[in-house]
């Protein structure tokens, strides 16, 4: 059987790997967002007072009223027929594809010059109008009435639902999850939107997640002799781990480059702050 060797890309940056062993790098900050974003849900929250739908698994796009943008604020080239006759009203939401194609849906939104049959296979799922006035209780019906006039089936409203008690939240969440799933979000009903994180959005998964750099590889063993063995990550504190599970073969074949911000999935944390039984997730796009 051929074994396959380390990417140019990877052998091109042992000096640097020699360096980081040496001379620690700074923790390069997260870019700031003007999206509302979503804090991780805790214990003592008053779910009553929430609104709750899915988290959908996709890329998160704002369309300003006259283009669409990644989180970032990069120019995402949908086809023009994707976004036609949009409104002027800014929305946000996540391309998705359907549960557990967030590489596909990764891919088209990455491609140049997009494809047209596969961005027929991406619904815009709209979560919120960052422009509408008033509290998330009154943007819901707002929001539902614009996308019904727009009457593009590939645009659709999420759908926004109450829990009597965190015992129902948590049953809520194991049916999202069995079907593919990747969680909940909660929504404060009597909240403006704003950019930033805090309790006004908060995020439920079976699992923590977070976002590190790479600054390193380690090379793998036995079966994955000539690969990549394990991610060197950094978060923004400084604090360093390793990543070697949840990669596939291509991706150890081709690592993601350094400096790439990736999200991982963990179980809680160490004494020493870092993060347990850390799986790669995704590479998230910054353009």
């Amino acid at each position: 059987m051929r074994k396959w060797s380390f990417s140019s890309r990877v052998l091109g940056a042992l000096p640097l790997l020699i360096a980081l062993a040496v001379h620690p790098v700074t923790a390069v900050a997260l870019p700031s967002s003007p999206l509302m974003l979503a804090n991780v849900y805790h214990a003592g929250v008053a779910v009553r007072d929430y609104w709750v739908s899915e988290k959908y698994d996709g890329v998160r796009a704002y369309w300003d009223g006259n283009r669409l943008l990644s989180r970032s604020g990069a120019l995402i080239a949908a086809p023009a027929w994707f976004t036609a006759h949009w409104p002027d009203t800014p929305m946000d939401g996540e391309l998705w594809i359907g549960h557990g194609l967030f590489e596909r849906v990764s891919g088209t939104v990455r491609q140049l010059p997009p494809s047209d049959d596969a961005w027929r296979q991406v619904r815009y799922m709209v979560f919120d109008l960052p422009a509408q006035p008033g509290p998330f209780d009154q943007r819901i019906p707002v929001l539902q009435r614009l996308v019904a006039r727009l009457d593009r089936p590939w645009v659709q409203a999420v759908r926004q639902f109450k829990v009597a008690d965190e015992a129902e939240l948590k049953r809520r969440l194991d049916e999202v999850v069995r079907a593919g799933g990747e969680g909940l979000v909660l929504h404060r009903g009597t909240s403006l939107y704003h950019a930033g994180r805090d309790d006004d959005l908060l995020k439920l998964k079976p699992y923590d997640d977070g976002e590190a750099r790479v600054v390193g590889y380690s090379p793998g063993k036995g079966k994955y002799a000539g690969m990549l063995g394990s991610l060197l990550m950094e978060l923004p504190d400084g604090t360093r781990f390793r990543i070697g599970s949840g990669l596939s073969d291509e991706q150890r074949r081709h690592p993601p480059p350094l400096g790439s911000l990736v999200t991982f999935r963990y179980q809680g944390t160490t004494a020493g702050g870092k993060p347990r039984f850390a799986r790669f997730m995704r590479v998230r796009e910054e353009r």
